[in-house]
């Protein structure tokens, strides 16, 4: 019995001394580093796209707004219009909103504008539509679009300086543009 506890303890010890799987212990430790760094790259990536797309949209949209082609349109079809105009978003139309307010020229102050599509994890009361205001010819108007997308890693932590919802995890994605209502 003392024999074979012996044997036991110089086998463990010639383990112990041995350096085969070092390497694995660094792999172990260091992949999870990579990934989560990866994948907030791609995160990040997805956001500009779909922030840049976004913008192209309204831009797109606006142009019609300014040569007062929308003049009698609703949010929903303003909304639609984006969507269309946005092939890489995903459930425009169930999350698009859209802001369009005059700017009073008298102080330039940018219109305080209810805006928002998330609740940055506090009591969330979701407004369903924006909220337009055609504005009267040659008058700046300040367009406002936001909504909410979810994350596909939402893990990584690319997320945690934007404004978050806390019922549906998505993170804002908003556009915001000046337009000059033509002269008619």
């Amino acid at each position: 019995m003392n024999h074979r506890l012996t044997s036991i303890r110089r086998h463990l010890a010639g383990l112990w001394r041995r350096e085969d799987g070092t390497a694995a212990i660094e792999f172990v430790f260091a992949i999870p580093v990579v990934l989560m760094i990866f994948m907030a790259s791609v995160e990040a990536g997805f956001y500009m796209v779909k922030q840049v797309m976004l913008e192209r949209a309204l831009d797109i949209v606006m142009r019609d707004f300014r040569l007062g082609r929308l003049a009698s349109l609703t949010h929903d079809q303003i909304r639609d219009r984006v969507c269309a105009a946005d092939p890489v978003v995903t459930d425009c139309a169930g999350e698009l909103k859209v802001w369009i307010e005059p700017i009073n020229m008298a102080t330039w102050a940018v219109p305080n504008l209810p805006a928002y599509c998330g609740d940055r994890n506090g009591t969330l009361t979701r407004q369903t539509t924006g909220s337009i205001n055609q504005g009267s010819p040659d008058e700046i108007m300040f367009v406002y679009v936001c909504m909410l997308q979810r994350p596909m890693f939402p893990s990584t932590g690319i997320g945690l300086k934007l404004r978050a919802d806390s019922i549906g995890h998505g993170y804002q994605i908003g556009v915001t543009t000046l337009v000059v209502n033509e002269p008619s």
